[in-house]
Formats: structure tokens, sequence, C-alpha cells
């Protein structure tokens, strides 16, 4: 009996972290201060409240899923460029983690380091999770809740061509 609480226990566990509420449309985009790729501090809030901007969030860097997802949008740079998104990528690995990855990658956009998971916090979602967010003026008017890896820039210019009236 001890044994199948327990079994019961760990399964709820990890339900319900698998299951966590995602941070809603129209939610206002978190205040906090994150720690980048290049060691320094940058108010997410401020960085998400002007333009358009997408974060996304990948599990751990140098991973295969993770390459894949990162160089998807670094690929394509240039078309998110033209039409003014600044992109912000988040993990648990630490700042020199992140910076080696953006170097090794050459990825042209900033990394945060969530080593203690308050990024995921604000944004409600597991640690461990692939997903992506589009911001418009600090609103979030688009999430990808379970973000595929090497289509992530195909599926955020999909959802920039559909939100294009109204944002």
């Amino acid at each position: 009996m001890k044994k199948l609480f327990i079994l019961v226990m760990v399964f709820s566990f990890i339900a319900s972290f698998l299951l966590a509420n995602s941070l809603e449309l129209g939610s206002p985009a978190p205040e906090l201060e994150v720690l980048t790729d290049q060691g320094t501090t940058l108010d997410l809030g401020e960085a998400l409240s002007t333009g358009t901007a997408l974060v996304f969030f990948y599990p751990k860097a140098m991973t295969p899923g993770c390459v894949k997802q990162a160089c998807s949008l670094r690929d394509g740079w240039d078309e998110l460029q033209a039409r003014n998104v600044s992109i912000f990528g988040v993990s648990s690995d630490t700042a020199e983690k992140q910076a080696q990855f953006r170097d090794k990658y050459t990825l042209p956009f900033t990394l945060l380091a969530d080593t203690d998971g308050k990024i995921a916090d604000a944004f409600s979602k597991s640690r461990w999770s692939r997903q992506a967010y589009l911001f418009k003026d600090g609103i979030l008017v688009w999430r990808d809740l379970k973000a595929a890896t090497s289509k992530q820039a195909a599926e955020v210019l999909v959802a920039l061509d559909e939100l294009a009236p109204n944002t």
C-alpha cells in the first residue's frame, strides 16, 4: 500500500509539473531582472514592452533538439529582423554556458540564463518544456506550448502573418 501511495504521489507530481498552466494570451510581459549570456542584467519587462519580441524556451544548450530550435531562429534571423522582432532564448543553463552556445552556433540574439527557474516561473511553465511566446508592446499575443525544433522560425513567421492585421 505504501508503494502504491508513493507511486501515485510521484505520478501526480510529474503530471502537475508537465501540465502547468502557461502565461495566458493578453497577459502583460513578466517584470523581472534576468541574467544574459553577456553576464549583464536585463529588465525583461522593459525589453518586451516595445515592438514585437519573441521569447523561446529550450531545456538545455548544446543538446540536439535545442540546437535545432535555436539554429532555426538563427537561420530565420534576416526575415525576423525585417519584421523588427527582437529574440530572447531562455534555458536553465548558466550565462557562461549560454555564451558558449551562442558562440558555437553563431546565434545573433540574446540568451538568458534561468538557473534559478524564475523566468520559467514567471511564464508559469516547466523549466524543461520547449515553448515560444510573442509579445507586442508588452502584451502576449501568441504562444506555442509545444514548440517545434527545426520549424520554430517558420511557426513564428506564420504567427506574425496571422497577427499582422491585429498588430
